[in-house]
Formats: structure tokens, C-alpha cells, sequence
């Protein structure tokens, strides 16, 4: 028979906790004014909703685009996360592998655009994205971010650490480089693949100012942006507001408790490296 051990709260989760009850406030309290009346939603001080309003949720539903919206932000998202995954890891095992001239350079070049605010850039990119034609339309939402300078640095970062014995066997049984990354190091890299993926999904998702200057047509808005249609110039519908929120942040919170194991996996072995 088993019993089950406690153990005692160290001074670190005495400072953890409060943090932790910090961070889930905002949530908590999204979630209660998605289930208030509008009065409830304005009383100050505020307090618990005195029922469950799920009139909110089909009200954001009824009143707004907001599925095709959820569409249209998942369709971007996941083609970013495929191609960052696929982009970023054949980048990440040229640098990390393969030597050609000016590669280290290139390198740190990709790495120097990470402190670059995307403010300064985000004028020239519209300006690319509308001389190829695809400007208000999802495809403008999707090139840019198909590959990062982060994801390409994490997945160079992780072969790094991936022992060279194992590439060396497989070549001298006539394997390619990218025969070895396909059978050898792909079994190797699903916990940095699913950060990447995570990483990536959650940029996309929650991205509001480049699909606020790229995107005009209420059909091509992504969910972050169609939210703002329930803010009006004088007045707030708080609660159809929170409702649509807790909608939009349903996929996120998915895709991250799915993916949690291997991404604080990921994080641990690099950050050891």
C-alpha cells in the first residue's frame, strides 16, 4: 500500500502563490463578466455576477462574424506554425551543421534582427506585402511569419546539443543530411518542435497590430481583430466582450496544456546547453 507524501512549502512558493493568484486574476475576472448583465458589468465595487448569462456567448455569436473570425485565425495560425516548423528546422540544422562561407554571419544577422522593434519595419513589409498583391487577405498575415529569426536560433540551439556520433553512423550507412534528419533527429527534436509550435501558435493567435494594418475587409479579420467591433465610440458591451474574449482564448489555452510536458522539457535542455 502507497501513501502519499507531502511536501512541506518552501519560502519560494510563498512568494510563487501570490504571483500565481496575481496572474490568474485578469482571467478569472474575464470569465465573471462574460457571465454578468450589463448593469452588473458597470457597479462599482465589483462583485460575482448574480447568475449565468449564457446569453453573452450566443449574443457574441449572433451579433458578430466571430466563427469565421476563429476560422480565419486558426487557418493562419497553423500554416505559420507548419511553416516555421518546417523552415526552422532545416535553417536550424544548416547552421548548426553544415559549414559555407559567410555562415556565421548570416547567423548573427538573423539573430540582430530580433532587436529590431517591429514598428520600424512594419511600413517597408506593407509595402511588400501590397506590391505582390496581398494586401486584406490572409496570405499577408501568413508570409511573414512563416519562418523566425527565434525559431531559427531554438532548433540551431538544440542540434547543438545533439551528439554528432549519431549523424557520423548514419552516414556511413549511406544515409543523406536529409535522410539523417528525417529518420535520426526527428524522433529527437519533438519536444523542441512542440515549444516551437506552442511559441508560435500563441504569436500568431494574439497578434493584433500587423492584422490591424494588413487586413481591412470584416471577411479577412483575424478573431483579435473583430473583437474590437464590440467596443463602440461611446459605450462597451463588457460582458459580449468578455464572452467573445473567453472564446478566443479557448484554442490557446488547449494548445498549451496539450504541449506543456514537452515544452518545459524543451526549454530545460537548451537552457542547459
Amino acid at each position: 500500500m502507497t501513501t502519499l507524501r507531502f511536501r512541506r512549502p518552501s519560502a519560494l512558493h510563498l512568494v510563487l502563490l501570490p504571483l500565481s493568484l496575481v496572474m490568474v486574476a485578469p482571467l478569472v475576472w474575464m470569465v465573471l463578466v462574460s457571465f454578468s448583465t450589463q448593469a452588473e458589468s458597470r457597479r462599482f465595487p465589483p462583485g460575482l455576477p448574480s447568475g449565468l448569462e449564457w446569453g453573452n456567448y450566443a449574443a457574441a455569436l449572433r451579433d458578430a462574424p466571430l466563427g469565421s473570425w476563429l476560422v480565419n485565425s486558426s487557418v493562419v495560425s497553423v500554416v505559420c506554425v507548419v511553416g516555421n516548423l518546417v523552415l526552422c528546422s532545416l535553417a536550424g540544422y544548416a547552421f548548426a551543421r553544415v559549414r559555407f562561407l559567410g555562415s556565421r554571419v548570416a547567423f548573427v544577422a538573423i539573430l540582430a534582427t530580433l532587436m529590431v522593434p517591429f514598428q520600424i519595419v512594419m511600413l517597408p513589409l506593407l509595402i511588400m506585402v501590397r506590391s505582390v498583391g496581398l494586401t486584406d487577405t490572409l496570405g499577408a498575415l501568413i508570409a511573414p511569419n512563416l519562418a523566425t529569426a527565434f525559431g531559427v536560433f531554438l532548433m540551431r540551439q538544440f542540434f547543438m546539443t545533439v551528439p554528432r556520433e549519431l549523424e557520423e553512423a548514419a552516414r556511413i550507412d549511406g544515409a543523406g543530411r536529409l535522410r539523417i534528419l528525417a529518420q535520426v533527429l526527428l524522433p529527437l527534436m519533438r519536444p523542441t518542435l512542440a515549444t516551437l509550435a506552442v511559441l508560435t501558435f500563441l504569436q500568431t493567435w494574439n497578434d493584433f497590430l500587423w492584422p490591424l494594418i494588413a487586413i481591412q475587409s470584416p471577411e479577412s479579420m483575424t478573431v483579435q481583430i473583430g473583437l474590437q467591433s464590440f467596443q463602440g465610440a461611446h459605450t462597451t458591451n463588457w460582458p459580449k466582450l468578455m464572452a467573445g474574449t473567453v472564446l478566443s482564448q479557448l484554442p490557446v489555452l488547449i494548445v498549451f496544456f496539450v504541449a506543456q510536458r514537452f515544452f518545459v522539457r524543451s526549454v530545460a535542455s537548451v537552457g542547459i546547453k
